[in-house]
């Protein structure tokens, strides 16, 4: 849409007139630069509305697994208890953590699961591991990011329990957790209502207008219903 503002506060069609003409900038269709992208969109029961996984870090052999979930609720959980040689865990496991999203912590940098210490010793390099958290873009692994919706609101993630059985199968974009509907909804029956950690001030503001990943985080009250609304609005320039 040419007309969509852009932060100069002129709409697109005004600030970018002349396409470059080099293929190496801007590729065709018919050619492109790469036949996959990086990044790998999976939906499921795990995340409606989209989870992404970064194809180039992640080993092609985890592309399609089923795997025992083991849950950490929250990223303090994990700290304690990655480095016990007593985890339950196998390098089959499917580790998530989930309660670190948007509204639960702002989506803080921890999406990059440790590979468990008593899985290390035995050579273990790579698993599968989901939380509603991101990770550097210099994080390596089959990483799956950005789950939403994200627990703390009631996604699915929510819900899954350890040892349930977790389904990833990246070239046809699937993330699923096997159970069935009637379960599910069941689980959720019996989930706390979400509390925000922050009773007042910005972060209460946050919490109660962010949006999920895959809308980008924004706060609902920053999107324009019209373009009047997103028209620009000089500043009114005074003393300081």
């Amino acid at each position: 849409d040419g007309d969509c503002l852009t932060a100069l506060g002129k709409p697109l069609k005004e600030v970018y007139t002349r396409k470059p003409e080099s293929p190496r900038i801007i590729a065709t269709l018919d050619k492109p630069f790469k036949k996959e992208s990086g990044i790998r969109v999976l939906k499921g029961n795990l995340a409606p509305a989209g989870a992404i996984l970064k194809l180039s870090a992640s080993s092609r052999e985890l592309w399609k697994h089923r795997g025992k979930a083991y849950v950490f609720d929250s990223y303090e959980q994990l700290l304690r208890e990655i480095e016990s040689d007593d985890l339950d865990v196998e390098a089959s496991t499917v580790l998530i953590l989930r309660n670190c999203g948007p509204a639960a912590l702002g989506m803080p940098e921890w999406g990059e699961i440790p590979i468990p210490t008593k899985l290390l010793k035995q050579g273990v390099e790579d698993m599968v591991r989901i939380s509603d958290a991101r990770m550097s873009g210099t994080s390596y692994g089959t990483v799956i990011l950005h789950a939403s919706p994200e627990a703390a609101v009631g996604g699915n993630l929510a819900i899954v329990r350890n040892g349930d059985l977790v389904e990833v199968d990246v070239e046809r974009g699937v993330l699923n957790v096997l159970l069935s509907e009637e379960t599910i909804a069941e689980r959720h029956r019996e989930l706390p209502p979400f509390k925000a950690r922050h009773p007042r001030g910005y972060l209460k503001l946050f919490t109660d207008h962010v949006l999920q990943a895959d809308e980008g985080c924004d706060l609902d009250f920053l999107r324009p219903a019209t373009k009047q609304d997103a028209r620009f609005v000089p500043p009114i320039v005074g003393r300081s």
